[in-house]
């Protein structure tokens, strides 16, 4: 989440009046996260976040992701639906964006996990899985392999030097790898390709909430427990690898649905190319966030450090 859009509160205001949400009580603009831009929003009936869609995202994908949500919801899952009008539509227009009044989830985002808020996820993470195997309709990866070669292109060996000497070679090297070793014909379904500890909720131990969506898309699922692995097993800097985060992460998941043979055997392979998705995505982010933006820049080297474990230590995965 960021703040790319600034909207005045008249104009939340005049927003509101088109739902069944109370008045606007107060706004605020949520910088963390680069997406999207976020305000939290206290009304005298409730509280809701309202999304502006920047540019990497595609309006034309928004059924995708919120008719997941609204599935998942179905299915029992701790999702934020989009709310709707009076007039029963979810896609809207504010300040010259695509935008959407999201349902407020209790919980907070946690920066350190413990194993039993990793096994929660784990779990919760397999039985979005399991509802999500046979979606419709379907979203292709717009972040996925062949797209790293063009963000590898955007940022330039001089940006990615500038990054880490040597950056840009090594880059082109994991490519080659990747390109080569990537799996084939693994079980697919609608994942989230996102799942940091900072877009799940929790209260003490329990999954109150799975939130950002908006890279969601038709995968393989073992890449969907790549990139989380990734995202929760690794100090911030990505320096330092936390077994006990991996293991109760991976029996968690394997509690709700088992993970078969051929997708563990994929996972190292597969987490290489998740720890280079972002990054690649951070890289670019780096080299192209604008300074005035209300953004917190991530590090891209953070993610370098994890893909130097993830090809020093393949057995990672292991049963």
């Amino acid at each position: 989440m960021a703040v790319y859009t600034r909207v005045d509160a008249e104009d939340i205001e005049q927003f509101l009046t088109r739902y069944d949400a109370g008045s606007l009580v107060s706004a605020k603009g949520i910088a963390e996260g680069v997406e999207n831009s976020n305000y939290l929003l206290e009304t005298t009936t409730d509280r809701f976040i309202l999304t502006l869609y920047e540019k990497r995202v595609n309006p034309d994908d928004l059924p995708f992701f919120l008719g997941l949500l609204d599935d998942l919801v179905v299915a029992g899952l701790p999702v934020p639906p989009a709310i709707r009008d009076r007039e029963g539509r979810q896609i809207q227009q504010l300040a010259g964006k695509t935008a959407c009044l999201i349902q407020f989830l209790p919980g907070v985002s946690i920066s350190h996990p413990t194993p039993a808020q990793a096994a929660a996820t784990g779990k919760a993470l397999a039985r979005m899985h399991l509802s999500t195997a046979d979606y419709e309709p379907t979203r292709q990866n717009d972040m996925g392999r062949p797209d790293w070669h063009k963000l590898a292109r955007d940022c330039g060996p001089e940006g990615l030097n500038a990054i880490h000497a040597g950056l840009a070679a090594l880059v082109d090297s994991e490519l080659e790898f990747l390109d080569e070793h990537w799996p084939q014909n693994l079980a697919i379904s609608a994942i989230h390709a996102d799942l940091f500890p900072d877009n799940v909720l929790m209260l003490g131990d329990e999954v109150t909430g799975l939130i950002d969506f908006y890279f969601s898309c038709t995968d393989f699922t073992a890449y969907d427990i790549a990139v989380t692995h990734a995202a929760w097993c690794f100090s911030d800097d990505g320096l330092t690898f936390d077994s006990r985060i991996s293991d109760a992460l991976l029996a968690g998941y394997e509690a709700i649905r088992v993970i078969p043979e051929k997708e563990r055997e994929a996972l190292p392979v597969l987490a290489r190319g998740a720890a280079l998705r972002f990054l690649l995505t951070r890289a670019y982010d780096w080299i192209n966030t604008p300074p005035e933006a209300m953004v917190t820049r991530k590090d891209p080297m953070a993610f370098l450090n994890r893909l130097s474990f993830y090809q020093q230590h393949p057995d990672v995965f292991s049963a």
